[in-house]
């Protein structure tokens, strides 16, 4: 059996006639308009926000004239007719369609009982309305129907409006890409459209340029920012033979590029592919409301049925009053209250969440985390800040660390490498005035040398250091700790006396610690996913109390080991902020992504911590236990109402008043409709007095 990727609900393949085929995968679904959701979503989002519009404007006079006596009752009905019927069969159709294809798939859902029950109310009304002489009352039920189609309808609306993130979010990746590109052609550099570069073509890319495609470098030297793909804080250094990737951002010197990728081969096209599959090969949940229908549905029928033929066949009261009983049953089951049960917490839970820093999309993020049993966090960018900064400082002899940081950031101040961005910045933090350098020279993946005065120093790692014949020895076991610790350190020489060294780190975000140590006192496993090395990751994890780290992972690798995850039937949370995390959110059961980061993630995950404080998961998934548990709590008082009435609708009271108790059940169902209705606004208003535990 397959599952309609838009509703859930299980689809036999073999007997299914709708389907679609999206990049070689075949997707089934049980209703046309699941299929038209899934390819045309944009139209279909369109056609609803019309159909509620007139649901709203036809069932607002007809609440006026039902509960507000200004008509005689005769013309009444006729005038309730009159709106009811575009609403019943015009907006209503697709309860229609969705119970056909429902039945047709043999699994009862809402469409069923909504169309069941207002079908009932509305031809019931007619009846009344043309042939009143046929039950005992001639209170009609047409605002039954507009009532309960126009409100399911407004939570519709509000679980569309996040439904086009999928789209959203590829079209901010393929922004990514850069639109033109310089090409050497017959000697002359060109500039033509990116689509245009064809294979072994060489491209020139310059400073703060990005990258059009994937390839090699032949020429030049630079350093990179690759953490929108690799995750790896630190730009890299790039040489001749080093591989660029497209879309990542060219730092600071010129290269030439051999193209080796080109078009839908490049690893960014490849992002953007991962993205599309996981969030349409992603399964939706089956909606409580759903669950509790396929079970409720059959009960009422069977219930209807059962009353009327029993008072037909034994109370011999009569087929008006047998078919009445049957009516009284559908109508009064049919919750009105059904229709905000849902919308009305969940829009009580996300504007809870907007005050505490959690911005979430849609209602199916808020049902499914509280039933996460394992995050996944990203590190650069998310555990940690993303920019390096200065983290230790050794002094050897009678230099101080002061001495050692203002040479070092002497020798940095002609450099725009984002390791001399973290030194300067230390620097200025502690006031220190750097001298100018003179005769600065960069030494490409190793480091920078310059004249102070009238000592030549040296600043960058051992390879530098032994080119200019440096001891390193007396810092070996600094130099050996601070790089288990995944620590980049630098090593400043005075001609060939050593001086001391400088190490550098992405450091950990503020609250991260105290973030994870919450997470594991409620049950979750903490994962930490990285395209950062294994040394670096391993440190960080060691830092934060991570048991689990995944480290050197590409984008793909990222969707791979969710869906790993997800293999063992729990639900997965990821964390992340960057351009590679984009695959793993949108597979992920709940996405959530940090403010701060790029807008790709924030339009793939469902959850976006908006002042990027990671205390702020905690308080999603609380925000997820509360919100689903008033949720269930409206369900219940959606029903309770109703089906309190259902025993006296099936005639309980009839052995002892007869059948004039069918006279009054018109009222007792507006007055349960009422109260369910005002029970369930009230109680989702309760969810504003939740308070997160980590303030």
């Amino acid at each position: 059996m397959a599952k309609d990727p838009v509703c859930g609900m299980y689809v036999d393949e073999k007997t299914a006639q709708l389907k679609a085929v999206v990049r070689g995968t075949t997707y089934y679904f049980c209703s046309e308009a699941c299929l038209k959701e899934f390819t045309a979503p944009e139209i279909e989002f369109r056609k609803l926000k019309i159909q509620f519009a007139v649901g709203l404007a036809l069932t607002i006079p007809t609440a006026l004239f039902t509960f507000v006596n200004i008509l005689p009752i005769d013309v009444r009905n006729y005038v309730l007719l009159t709106l009811a019927t575009p609403i019943q069969f015009g907006v209503g159709w697709r309860f229609y369609r969705g119970t056909y294809d429902s039945i047709r798939n043999r699994m009862a859902n809402m469409d069923v009982l909504i169309a069941l029950g207002t079908t009932t109310a509305w031809l019931y009304s007619m009846i009344i309305t043309f042939f009143p002489s046929v039950f005992p009352t001639r209170e009609a039920y047409f605002e039954t129907g507009a009532i309960i189609i126009t409100l399911i309808l407004l939570g519709k609306l509000l679980e569309h409006t996040a439904k086009g993130r999928a789209s959203e979010a590829v079209r901010k990746l393929m922004d990514l890409q850069p639109t033109m590109a310089h090409v050497i052609r017959e000697g002359q550099e060109v500039e033509v459209p990116v689509e245009q570069v064809d294979v072994d073509e060489v491209v020139i890319i310059r400073p703060g340029e990005r990258v059009p495609m994937d390839g090699v470098v032949i020429g030049g030297g630079s350093s990179v920012d690759e953490s929108m793909v690799t995750g790896e804080s630190i730009p890299v250094e790039k040489n001749p033979g080093s591989e660029v990737i497209g879309a990542t951002i060219n730092k600071t010197g010129m290269l030439r590029v051999r193209a080796t990728k080109v078009g839908q081969d490049t690893i960014l096209s490849q992002i953007v592919k991962l993205v599309e599959e996981a969030q349409i090969g992603k399964a939706p949940i089956q909606r409580l409301a759903d669950r509790i229908a396929s079970v409720f549905v059959p009960v009422i029928v069977a219930i209807a049925t059962a009353s009327a033929l029993l008072w037909y066949f034994v109370g011999n009261i009569g087929l008006n009053f047998s078919v009445l009983a049957f009516i009284s049953v559908v109508v009064i089951a049919c919750p009105c209250a059904l229709g905000i049960a849902t919308p009305a917490a969940l829009l009580v839970g996300t504007g809870k969440g907007a005050q505490n820093g959690v911005l979430i999309k849609s209602g199916e993020y808020l049902e499914t985390a509280h039933r996460v049993k394992t995050i996944v966090f990203d590190k650069t960018g998310t555990l940690t800040k993303g920019q390096p900064s200065v983290t230790d400082i050794v002094a050897l002899d009678d230099y101080t660390e002061e001495e050692v940081l203002s040479m070092a950031a002497t020798l940095e101040k002609g450099s725009e490498h984002p390791l001399a961005e973290a030194i300067n910045g230390a620097a200025q933090a502690k006031g220190i005035q750097a001298p100018e350098p003179k005769e600065f020279q960069a030494v490409p993946g190793k480091g920078v040398t310059a004249q102070l005065g009238k000592d030549r120093l040296f600043f960058g790692n051992r390879k530098m250091m032994a080119d200019y014949s440096v001891d390193t020895s007396p810092l070996e076991e600094h130099l050996k700790a601070l790089e288990e610790d995944g620590k980049t350190v630098m090593v400043l020489a005075k001609g060939s006396h050593l001086v001391g060294l400088v190490a550098v780190a992405d450091t950990i975000k503020e609250h991260a610690l105290d973030a994870v140590a919450r997470l594991r006192q409620m049950g979750i496993r903490v994962v930490m996913l990285t395209g950062d090395n294994e040394r670096t990751a391993n440190a960080i994890g060691r830092r934060l109390g991570i048991d689990r780290v995944i480290a050197e992972v590409l984008p793909g690798q990222k969707e791979r080991t969710i869906e790993k995850l997800q293999s063992g039937g729990e639900k997965v949370a990821m964390v992340g902020d960057g351009i590679n995390d984009a695959p793993a959110l949108a597979r992920a059961d709940v996405g959530i992504a940090i403010g701060s980061g790029t807008d790709v993630a924030k339009e793939t995950g469902g959850i976006v911590l908006i002042k990027e404080d990671l205390r702020d998961v905690v308080t999603a998934i609380e925000l997820s236990k509360k919100t689903v548990a008033k949720i269930r709590q409206n369900l219940f008082w959606a029903f309770i109402y109703n089906i309190g009435l259902i025993p006296i609708a099936a005639g309980a009271l009839v052995p002892i008043f007869g059948p004039s108790v069918y006279n009054v059940l018109p009222m007792l169902a507006a007055g349960a409709m009422a109260f369910s209705s005002v029970t369930v606004v009230t109680n989702s208003l309760l969810l504003g007095r939740f308070k997160p535990s980590m303030l």
